[in-house]
């Protein structure tokens, strides 16, 4: 691996074409495989950039949601082989991008040592030797794709059976001819996971290789434990378990109930070698029953993703938790030639303060969403309100899932949908306090499906006629702390620590801010609750707080451990780990005992 980092999915868009950018450079990242119209329109993007014929996939061919997947991937992995053959090929001189990427490396990378051993040499013979050699050795990132579990909607398939979204998705990743990873997030799907076990290039070899991993994004130790059984039993081996932030990451926030993210990695750590060993034995008798015997377990990675904001942040979570890799993902919306941020919503971002990023209820799933006040598509939301027409013209159906009042599924954030709501929240005979609020909580949802599309079409000039041009965005807590646009270099040189970009805002490690957001959380839930708190709800607020505690106890132990900084940066971090903790133990749920 060329790289300690990857760049996590963004949205629908924003990373939809990352590989292209980056892969040439040895750098991973991950591209979402739910919206197969914006992958059609990218491929055709792509494909005329290269004075090729485009030849679409209608809509009425049999299986083409998997095929446009299949064709978009096939073509990401042309292009990117082509890039990485001719970076092999080039001259190591100034401005070339083989220089590029052995200056992008990491100054504990081999490759990197190997690299200035050549510089310092002068002799053109060893020169040139040395030269062959890193051509050889050099890898190109991978192309890692992303299904959200949750986003699930049936559809016909081949022979008239009902296939979701997700499992058309997996069946578009697993015949392209892409090698690499499935990263499955969102939390279990049965379905999904036993769909696995269709295609083969998921199996291992007898040497324990894989033409296809599977990755599970994950947000603490138990349910990544079941979620890898599930799928060792049939012969499947997770390869990778990506440990996500709870709420201290970019697009939906999976809020644990209290775990924090630093006992979380502490439980991966201790447990890993058990964990491997429990899921080898299942994983073992399953693959001897489709005739393949391995002696040892195939290797499997730890990462970690969400709120790492420093170097010293990301060698600190690399060393003392054993971890592989770490992701790197809102900060990268601010890097133009890595993903597709429209020119307005990235000055937007650029100049954006703290209080601009916000966790929301705007997402038609109806899980916490990471949003952005400024964003085009939150003022296109509220003009429609003041219009008298709230809710979204609903085209791609992704996430209709409600059927209330429907016998075919609708979506919440639909103008079909609340305006139906409305209509029977005014035969409630509210007061007009209590008509606002839950008017609110219907308006505030929002059609992610084109708002997380439509920057690829504005960067990239193919934005249709009538098309809305208003953009969501869904950037983590963490970007609040970068000001500005940076080139590819200068992120990953901050990544690395060649390079500080943060603002001048006083930024908290990573943990504490995560702390923060719990707490804040769990407020707002109190809050939201305390008209009619009954006893099983408060019971579920004394178990949060004392998940929450027992982190802040791990914390004020792991401080002392964090030698690579300096004593003023451990006292600090007590100080607010304990200024929360004061917060923490005043909020106290009462029950309603009208409940």
């Amino acid at each position: 691996m060329s790289h300690t980092f990857h760049i996590p999915v963004l949205g629908l868009a924003y990373s939809v074409d990352t590989p292209v950018k980056v892969a040439r450079y040895g750098i991973s990242s991950v591209v979402s495989i739910v919206d197969d119209i914006l992958i059609e329109r990218m491929r055709q993007l792509y494909t005329e950039k290269r004075n090729e014929t485009f030849i679409p996939i209608d809509l009425k061919e049999i299986d083409f949601r998997s095929k446009r997947i299949t064709a978009y991937l096939n073509l990401i992995k042309k292009i990117v082989d082509e890039q990485f053959e001719d970076l092999k090929k080039q001259a190591f001189e100034k401005g070339s991008d083989i220089v590029r990427y052995f200056e992008l490396l990491p100054n504990s990378s081999p490759l990197k040592s190997k690299y200035h051993q050549m510089l310092s040499k002068q002799d053109i013979v060893v020169i040139s030797a040395l030269q062959q050699e890193l051509r050889d050795e050099i890898q190109k990132g991978e192309i890692q794709v992303n299904i959200m579990a949750k986003v699930d909607r049936m559809n016909p398939d081949t022979n008239g059976e009902q296939l979701s979204d997700s499992l058309t998705a997996l069946k578009g990743f697993a015949e392209s001819e892409v090698n690499s990873a499935v990263v499955l997030s969102a939390g279990m799907n049965p379905r999904l996971y036993s769909y696995l076990e269709n295609f083969t290039d998921f199996l291992s070899d007898a040497n324990g290789n894989f033409k296809k991993t599977i990755i599970l994004k994950v947000s603490d130790f138990r349910s990544a434990l079941i979620q890898a059984k599930f799928l060792a039993k049939k012969g499947l081996w997770v390869s990778e378990f990506r440990i996500e932030s709870g709420l201290n990451c970019g697009g939906h926030a999976f809020a644990t109930d209290g775990y924090l993210l630093g006992p979380i990695l502490e439980e991966f750590k201790s447990k890993k070698q058990e964990m491997i060993d429990e899921l080898f034995e299942m994983y073992s008798k399953a693959i001897l029953e489709k005739g393949i015997q391995l002696s040892h377990a195939p290797i499997m990675k730890i990462s970690v993703q969400g709120g790492i904001g420093t170097a010293d942040e990301n060698e600190f979570l690399l060393k003392h938790y054993q971890l592989d890799a770490t992701g790197w993902g809102s900060p990268f919306l601010l890097v133009p030639e890595a993903t597709n941020v429209d020119e307005e919503t990235l000055e937007l971002l650029s100049t954006a303060e703290k209080d601009d990023f916000y966790v929301s209820a705007s997402s038609p799933l109806g899980i916490p969403f990471n949003n952005f006040k400024k964003s085009t598509g939150e003022k296109q939301r509220l003009e429609r309100i003041e219009k008298g027409r709230p809710g979204s013209p609903c085209v791609k159906k992704y996430l209709s899932t409600n059927t209330e009042f429907t016998e075919q599924a609708i979506c919440t954030a639909s103008r079909e949908y609340q305006n139906l709501k409305i209509k029977q929240l005014e035969t409630e005979g509210l007061s007009l306090e209590e008509f606002q609020t839950k008017f609110n909580e219907i308006t505030e949802k929002v059609c992610l499906c084109e708002g997380l599309a439509t920057p690829a079409y504005l960067k990239n000039g193919i934005i249709k006629p009538k098309e809305s041009t208003a953009v969501t965005i869904c950037p983590g807590p963490n970007i609040a702390y970068f000001s500005g646009k940076f080139s590819l270099d200068e992120m990953v040189s901050h990544i690395y620590g060649k390079l500080n970009l943060l603002n001048d805002i006083d930024r908290p490690n990573l943990f504490v801010n995560e702390l923060n957001l719990y707490v804040d959380y769990l407020k707002k839930d109190i809050s939201k609750h305390l008209q009619d708190m009954s006893d099983k709800k408060a019971k579920y607020v004394s178990k949060f707080k004392e998940q929450l505690q027992i982190g802040i106890d791990y914390y004020k132990q792991l401080v002392p451990k964090i030698t690579d900084q300096t004593e003023v940066y451990r006292k600090k971090m007590l100080f607010e780990i304990e200024e929360i903790e004061e917060q923490l133990q005043q909020l106290k749920p009462v029950v309603n005992q009208g409940v």
